[in-house]
């Protein structure tokens, strides 16, 4: 039973579940409604599904206990608009009440917003997908290690004679000592140097900071056509006919391209070229881009159309009392004979296989 086709919703407000809902129906009516109310909320509730459910019936006899159902006030059938845009579906749903309603209160009830929600079908939560697993981020590499220097020689080491060093001792014990200082201090330059990286320049220093993006358009040019190439001098004085080109709305891809093209073979003067091509080819100023609706506002409410029960013409509630339409009323009155009495029924049970018998007789 959870096929589409007019699913099951129920109504609010309705008493609790007593054995005695449908005591007032004729037997197969009041079959049909106690399956009816146990069936949950989404079940298809069509002619053709509920036939094969309840084998005792057919479609015919379950469409007209339908009808009955549908003038007793315990269901009318709705269909609702679905989609955005200019694509438009219907739903077709049931609203189902185990306690009986007047065509007053129908008409007030599915007139609300609280209805439309109701019957509108639940909206599929997309699925997320999971986030791909990243690459772990490569070690930064170790920074050289800088050579250990040479240990200072020690108070021990020291010569512990008394007598005064000679002239030739003194003289290679500076030497030795400048070299080693000397190689000592190249040492540590060296690995100075190679622990430390170069510096980048800051964001203050990048000329896409320092000036306009009509100045950068116009130093551009020289790039995109040697004809067309501009002093520093020659950027600034042209820097306001430029921007006032963006003002109106156009890129710096179009300026660059306007100026650009059908250059002739040979500029002799690329500024006053450049500014008679700014001023006699300004753009008009751009229409206002449409912007998007706002994906968080509500849609607009849509309101229900009732079927007629028996034939399916939809129509406003109040132009459908007892969820007919007016041919069909005319066709099923609403006014229904009460039961015959089950005596009566076997007399004329009897009566027929009498008859029968008599046309068997010889």
């Amino acid at each position: 039973m959870a096929k589409p086709g007019y699913g099951k919703r129920s109504a609010p407000d309705q008493q609790p579940r007593t054995p005695h809902d449908f005591a007032l129906l004729p037997a197969r009516e009041r079959y049909i409604a106690g399956f009816v109310d146990h069936l949950p909320d989404g079940a298809a509730m069509s002619v053709k599904q509920l036939t094969k459910q309840l084998p005792l019936y057919g479609q015919q006899a379950i469409s007209t206990s339908l009808n009955a159902l549908s003038v007793a006030g315990h269901l009318r059938r709705v269909r609702c608009p679905v989609g955005t845009g200019d694509e438009t579906r219907w739903a077709f749903r049931t609203f189902w009440s185990r306690t009986a309603r007047d065509n007053t209160w129908w008409t007030t009830y599915l007139a609300t917003e609280t209805a439309a929600r109701t019957a509108a079908p639940a909206a599929v939560p997309q699925q997320r997908t999971a986030p791909e697993p990243t690459s772990p981020a490569p070690e930064a590499p170790t920074p050289a290690t800088t050579p250990a220097a040479p240990a200072a020689p020690t108070a021990s080491s020291a010569p512990t004679a008394h007598t005064a060093p000679t002239v030739g001792a003194v003289g290679a014990a500076e030497t030795a000592g400048s070299a080693g200082a000397a190689g000592m201090a190249r040492s540590a330059g060296t690995a100075g140097m190679a622990g430390t990286a170069p510096k980048a320049l800051p964001a203050a220093f990048s000329p896409a900071s320092r000036f306009s993006p009509a100045y950068l358009a116009l130093a551009e040019l020289g790039r995109k056509d040697p004809r067309l190439t501009l002093s520093a001098h020659d950027c600034t004085t042209l820097e306001p006919q430029a921007a006032e080109w963006l003002a109106r709305g156009v890129t710096t891809d179009y300026l660059i391209t306007a100026l650009t093209a059908g250059l002739p073979t040979h500029v002799d003067c690329p500024p006053r070229f450049v500014r008679h091509r700014l001023t006699d080819k300004i753009p008009p100023h751009q229409p206002t881009p449409h912007t998007p609706p706002d994906t968080n506002t509500p849609p607009p409410t849509r309101h229900l159309l009732v079927e007629c029960t028996d034939c399916g013409r939809p129509g406003p509630p109040q132009a459908l009392p007892d969820g007919l339409c007016r041919p069909c009323r005319t066709t099923h009155p609403t006014n229904h004979h009460p039961p015959a009495d089950p005596t009566q029924i076997a007399a004329v049970k009897a009566h027929m296989t009498n008859l029968r018998d008599l046309l068997k007789a010889p």
